[in-house]
């Protein structure tokens, strides 16, 4: 017998409506509690984590998941995962259940584990990829006996008060309906990346805005010829994910550059480049989002995969790219080797399409998900369309009026 936990979204008073996000309004992550048989003592279960996120994956430490249960359940065996801790367990004697916790964590088996305790869609030491990006593997799944629970629908009471860190914190579940929605205001204080901007038509380069990501970390980066990244340890991960940052005015993990590489008569072509200042951490299957208006012409990706996002049926301005298997899927540590980049070609819509006014710039920006700083429009490199004449050699001049024939 399936027993299915039914919707109810009033039980958190704010989850809902912070966690909306307008380029992926129906992104969450669902958990079902499906009892699927009955045992002397309590039942069986299947607990699914499906992540319904365009492209917000669950990176490396992987996903920990928590509740309390409603009366004074244990857990008896757990298959694909298991639990942090045992809890006490000694009034009981011969056989000892796997955890007598009032509120039990549990954390995905790594890969490799023996046959036995595997369960399908298990065992990825908690990485589950974003929905938009690959289905097959945004699905992670363990199998759980309960025990002093009750044994019929009359009698069994789900748990409650679920939490989800992923692998940090950011993420709030709705009771019963155990569905689990980010908010990257909960998540932190601060963005965890920012933008950069260039273009073909104006030398100058707008950077990043001035600690982007908080300078709370100033006093902690590290140069990048600094002895102390030779040291044993430097480069290891931590479980809470603290950061070891290259030092730079955004103090930033992830920056995105957006140069506008090129003009055509019916085209135009964009190079993209991200780059990871974060000594310890690689970002392994990595997603970009964006959103521009011009995406909805998109004609060749040269070096990242690319999908189409529609967050609504009329609008078709928001894609994700990410990297192409076994070849820079892979992020890469901070260093010569931490960045990927691609170039995008797109047809001009030329109804809209214009240089001028940073329209050649992206409206958002997404890194797993995480929204990126972009800096204030009144700084974008500007169309010299307005230079004096006086100052301008006629070859230059020439250019610029052809330039500014075909924006």
């Amino acid at each position: 017998m399936r027993l299915v936990i039914i919707p109810l979204c009033v039980i958190v008073l704010f989850s809902c409506a912070a966690a909306y996000d307008p380029l992926d309004p129906n992104g969450n992550i669902t958990i079902k509690w499906d009892v699927m048989s009955w045992t002397p003592d309590g039942y069986v279960a299947v607990v699914t984590m499906s992540n319904f996120q365009m492209f917000r994956h669950i990176p490396n430490p992987g996903w920990t998941l928590g509740w309390s249960w409603a009366k004074k359940e244990v857990i008896w065996t757990m298959v694909g995962a298991q639990t942090t801790e045992q809890g006490d367990c000694s009034k009981f004697k011969g056989n000892v259940p796997h955890c007598c916790k009032k509120t039990p964590t549990v954390v995905d088996l790594l890969p490799g584990v023996p046959y036995n305790q595997q369960y399908s869609n298990c065992c990825k030491g908690g990485v589950v990829s974003a929905w938009g990006q690959d289905p097959s593997s945004a699905v992670s799944a363990f199998q759980v006996s309960v025990g002093q629970a009750g044994t019929s629908n009359k009698t069994v009471k789900l748990p409650k008060n679920f939490t989800l860190l992923a692998p940090g914190p950011g993420y709030t579940c709705v009771t019963w309906n155990v569905t689990c929605t980010y908010s990257q205001f909960l998540a932190r204080k601060n963005p965890s990346c920012c933008v950069s901007l260039s273009s073909f038509y104006n030398e100058t380069i707008t950077p990043c805005p001035t600690c982007a990501c908080g300078c709370q970390n100033k006093k902690n980066c590290v140069k990048s010829d600094s002895k102390y990244l030779k040291t044993a340890g430097a480069h290891t991960p931590r479980r809470d994910n603290d950061a070891l940052l290259q030092c730079t005015h955004h103090m930033c993990p992830i920056r995105v550059h957006w140069h506008v590489k090129l003009n055509y008569k019916d085209y135009w072509r964009v190079k993209i480049a991200i780059t990871n200042f974060n000594y310890r951490m690689n970002y392994t299957l990595w997603t970009l989002a964006v959103q521009h208006p011009n995406l909805n012409n998109i004609t060749q990706v040269f070096s990242f995969d690319y999908r189409p996002i529609l967050p609504y049926e009329s609008i078709n301005d928001t894609g994700m790219f990410y990297g192409m298997k076994f070849y820079n899927d892979l992020l890469m540590e901070a260093g010569p080797s931490g960045n990927v980049q691609s170039e995008v070609l797109l047809r001009k819509d030329q109804d809209t399409f214009t240089f001028k006014q940073g329209w050649a710039f992206p409206r958002k920006v997404y890194f797993n998900g995480e929204e990126c700083m972009l800096p204030p429009p009144d700084t974008y490199p500007f169309l010299p369309n307005a230079a004096p004449v006086k100052l301008l050699n006629l070859p230059s001049l020439i250019f610029f009026l052809l330039l500014l024939l075909s924006v």
